[in-house]
């Protein structure tokens, strides 16, 4: 059996409640690494813990919009396991969908504290910690195709990955001098329960699936559909030794999102109506499905086998 990936290591990943952020939690257990789950979701976190093992993986309630929060998180994982060698910053929000006219900048304020200054501190800590040890560490973040481009998301969003592009670039010069990598993975169109959920309309939220099969539906990639651990691969390919000459890396994880397309401003029209459709033949489907057990076989290809003949019957 061929050694894992990231066997030995410690990681500690941020927004590891749900999401990618699992999803890089159990890949990364999967690939030999100790991980610390630190998110706000204590709940969710605890039972990400519990699935995993508790000889795995452990618990740190951090808001990474408060710094002394997240040096208190980086002293726990040494304190607790050593050692650090990879961090995956990978905490963040989507905030307001609203235009610019009506951008709420208490809102905008929120969302920088979150995904750029949040994203600042962990390198920050992190960075400090693996310097004092002398450790040749990795340091990942989660930004986005938005970081790169417009269209693609609201405008604080895009601002804010923007933002955390260029903090990953800069700090990759600065900590490379000693050994520490820094890089992040940018990905596009995958369903998590943050990405479903309308802002404004905590009830309601999208369809993974119904998210999966629009974005597929624009990608240029053929059977392509995008999963939170797609994401996390990426991440554990940045964080293990494989990619110890890459530094100051975009990996960019979209499928092959054409470049001419756009998703933002959204048009409610555009969205409303293939929605309607989906549920409508989900809903068909879902009921073809509860029939086909209920009703006898014959009588159910009857109904709805429209390509079978019925035979003639005889005189």
């Amino acid at each position: 059996m061929s050694k894992r990936r990231l066997e030995g290591k410690v990681a500690i990943i941020t927004g590891a409640a749900s999401g990618i952020g699992e999803a890089a939690a159990r890949l990364f257990v999967e690939n030999g690494a100790v991980v610390v789950v630190v998110d706000v979701q204590d709940e969710l976190g605890e039972k990400v813990v519990a699935s995993i093992g508790p000889e795995r993986a452990c618990y740190k309630h951090c808001d990474v919009r408060d710094e002394k929060q997240v040096e208190e998180t980086v002293a726990y994982a040494l304190e607790k396991y050593g050692t650090l060698d990879i961090v995956y910053s990978n905490a963040g929000i989507i905030g307001s969908y609203k235009g610019i006219l009506d951008l709420d900048m208490a809102s905008f304020d929120n969302l920088i504290a979150v995904n750029v200054a949040g994203g600042a501190a962990v390198i920050k800590h992190a960075g400090r910690a693996m310097v004092a040890r002398n450790i040749r560490g990795s340091i990942v973040c989660t930004a986005s195709t938005a970081a790169t481009r417009t269209g693609l998301a609201a405008h604080a969003y895009t601002v804010s990955k923007h933002a955390l592009l260029g903090v990953v670039r800069s700090a990759s010069r600065e900590l490379g001098m000693y050994g520490i990598r820094v890089n992040c993975v940018s990905p596009l169109g995958v369903a998590t329960g943050m990405s479903c959920t309308i802002p404004g309309i905590k009830r309601f939220r999208l369809d993974t699936e119904f998210v999966e099969t629009q974005m597929a539906a624009v990608s240029n990639l053929k059977g392509m559909v995008l999963k939170p651990k797609d994401i996390a691969e990426g991440a554990m390919f940045l964080a293990s030794d494989e990619s110890s000459c890459i530094n100051g890396h975009n990996l960019i994880v979209d499928g092959g999102f054409p470049e001419t397309s756009n998703i933002y401003p959204i048009e409610i029209a555009k969205t409303i109506i293939p929605l309607l459709q989906w549920s409508f033949n989900k809903c068909i489907s879902t009921c073809s499905s509860v029939l086909s057990i209920l009703v006898p076989s014959y009588m159910y290809s009857i109904l709805f086998d429209q390509n079978k003949k019925v035979p003639a019957k005889a005189f």
